[in-house]
């Protein structure tokens, strides 16, 4: 292994601080105020952009000639600190690895490094991909991976990917990388790892990375 791949919002915080609830807002908002979307239209649009391109943006940029820089810092707009706070049980985790982490996003840089920040753990991570890395194409399309990777001079062999949701990690999984599920899922069939949170997740992999083998001893809720 020579990179971890963490996927940013629910991934490193939990769901439940409902910090994406505030983005969700935004996004209405968006539409209606600025892309000029009836409000009656919105909800069953943002399903359909979601269904056929991953995320609402791709949407609004295809169909509506929105300007993507200008949707991101609008959307993104919120009080991360309002939701958000320091995790030593995550920082210290993270300590524990030997193996540059990064950031993996839908969402904007200026969005993660506030996340982070807020986390107590930005200086963690050796670097952030954001919605940018693909001209905006989003996960689960194969191109941000393959971007990611190639930015990185690495196979999929060689990284980790931490995610919650189950459509990114078959991604990442389909181009050769461990998978680790975070979050109170299911538990699915194929993933090397399912945990809780983060922090988890990342005594996990230091748990590979120390030799434990990657498949069987580690499959299920940690």
């Amino acid at each position: 292994m020579q990179a971890v791949l963490f996927d940013l919002d629910n991934t490193l915080y939990a769901a439940e601080r409902e910090l994406f609830s505030l983005i969700d807002v935004r996004i209405n908002r968006y539409m209606e105020d600025v892309a000029g979307i009836p409000a009656a239209n919105v909800d069953s649009l943002r399903r359909n952009y979601w269904e056929a391109y991953g995320v609402t943006l791709q949407g609004l940029i295809r169909h509506h000639g929105v300007d993507p820089e200008d949707y991101l810092d609008y959307v993104h707009d919120v009080d991360v600190t309002s939701r958000l706070h320091a995790d030593p049980a995550l920082r210290k985790q993270l300590e524990s690895l030997t193996i540059p982490c990064y950031v993996f996003t839908n969402g904007s840089r200026g969005h993660a490094e506030r996340v982070l920040a807020a986390l107590g753990i930005a200086d963690r991570f050796a670097g952030i991909f954001d919605i940018r890395v693909a001209a905006y194409l989003p996960k689960p399309f194969p191109e941000p991976y393959r971007q990611v990777l190639m930015e990185l001079d690495l196979a999929g062999e060689d990284c980790v990917m931490v995610e919650d949701s189950h459509n990114n990690l078959l991604t990442a999984q389909q181009l050769g990388m461990r998978t680790v599920l975070v979050g109170p899922h299911a538990r699915p069939n194929g993933f090397d790892a399912q945990v809780a949170t983060a922090s988890q997740a990342a005594a996990v992999i230091g748990g590979w990375q120390g030799g434990t083998p990657a498949t069987g001893t580690h499959k299920g809720i940690v």
